[in-house]
């Protein structure tokens, strides 16, 4: 039976700090390599055979990840926060952290997370990518009505950004000068660009072949739509990983925190340690489903009638996630399962 060989690896911009251990601990070799394919393809050449690693998630693991996985028996990534709380120590350097990663790896203690895979990995950067755009656009369409307050113009808000209103504000109003002029014009070529850009991208991502199938189905579902539909592929890959809806819940950021001891126990507001992008845009489409779906409408109401509608809009988020998990875990659209359900009634 061959020995199993374990690497600790801790990750940087610049340079790589490993550390590989046989099965009882003994340390069989230790360094920093620089952060590059090339010094990675000549430090694995060097190895015991077999061997397995882990790293902990940073912004730079997944080109390592994609380089290292043909090359090993195994290989995991650990959750930052739980590997941190572990592996919490008075003296902390790289060294050290490859060596508690290692151990961690060797007693099967490592909190591993989800990696997608590189083909997922990519098309979420091109849509985190568009998120970027929307952000950028929004900011220059406050920029424009900044601008025109400043100069005390007065406009009409609902149709300051459409393409004529825009043209007839500047030809026909006395109040805005030259200079005011061009950096208006500057910030509406901006905005147009962005526009475009934004829907180049999420037309591409719309006709992927890997997704196609998928977002039709998710669409199905009311007030789901291609951006929701997409931000849920990409965000959560394989759906299979959470073994509940209140796990998936948990991971979108619609739910608080527990904190109990003894008979006291703590809720509370919204988690911080959540997917971002999902959060926002659950939250987004939960605003707009009680006008596509009556059942959604009715589950605001009811919540509502509580006294908040912030938590209203929670719980028509909730309500999303759940119909998203069991389409994706079913493979057949929302109208489908609804019809089959009915049937059984």
């Amino acid at each position: 039976m061959q020995t199993m060989y374990y690497i600790g690896l801790d990750v940087h911009k610049r340079t790589i700090s490993y550390c590989v251990k046989d099965g009882s601990g003994t340390i069989r070799a230790q360094g920093t390599i620089p952060a590059t394919r090339f010094d990675l393809d000549h430090w694995m050449k060097t190895l015991p055979q077999p061997w397995t690693a882990a790293m902990e998630a940073t912004v730079f693991t997944g080109w390592i990840y994609d380089h290292l996985l043909p090359h090993a028996a195994a290989l995991k990534v650990a959750h930052p926060l739980m590997l941190r709380a572990i592996a919490a120590a008075k003296k902390k350097n790289d060294r050290i952290d490859a060596s508690k990663i290692c151990d961690c790896l060797r007693c099967d203690f490592l909190p591993e997370c989800y990696m997608a895979s590189t083909a997922i990995r990519e098309r979420r950067r091109t849509l985190r990518y568009r998120n970027l755009l929307v952000r950028q656009m929004v900011q220059m369409k406050n920029k424009i009505g900044m601008l025109l307050m400043e100069a005390g113009v007065s406009y009409n808000k609902q149709r300051l950004h459409k393409a004529g209103y825009f043209r007839e504000l500047l030809a026909t109003n006395q109040d805005i000068d030259e200079g005011l002029q061009s950096l208006l014009r500057l910030c509406r070529e901006t905005v147009v660009r962005l526009q475009r850009t934004e829907s180049a991208l999420v037309r591409s991502l719309e006709r992927d072949s890997l997704l196609l199938d998928r977002m039709e189905r998710l669409m199905t579902i009311p007030a789901v739509g291609p951006i929701t539909a997409l931000t849920w592929a990409l965000e959560v890959g394989e759906v299979q990983r959470f073994s509940s809806i209140k796990k998936a819940i948990s991971y979108c950021g619609l739910c608080g925190a527990e904190k109990s001891s003894g008979n006291t126990v703590q809720r509370t507001r919204l988690s911080k340690q959540r997917n971002k992008h999902l959060q926002t845009t659950l939250i987004e489409a939960a605003k707009m489903a009680p006008r596509n779906s009556p059942e959604l409408a009715m589950l605001y109401d009811r919540e509502k009638q509580k006294g908040n509608a912030n938590r209203a809009t929670l719980a028509v988020a909730r309500k999303l996630v759940a119909y998203l998990v069991a389409v994706d875990r079913r493979q057949k659209e929302f109208l489908t399962v609804e019809r089959e359900n009915r049937t059984a009634a």
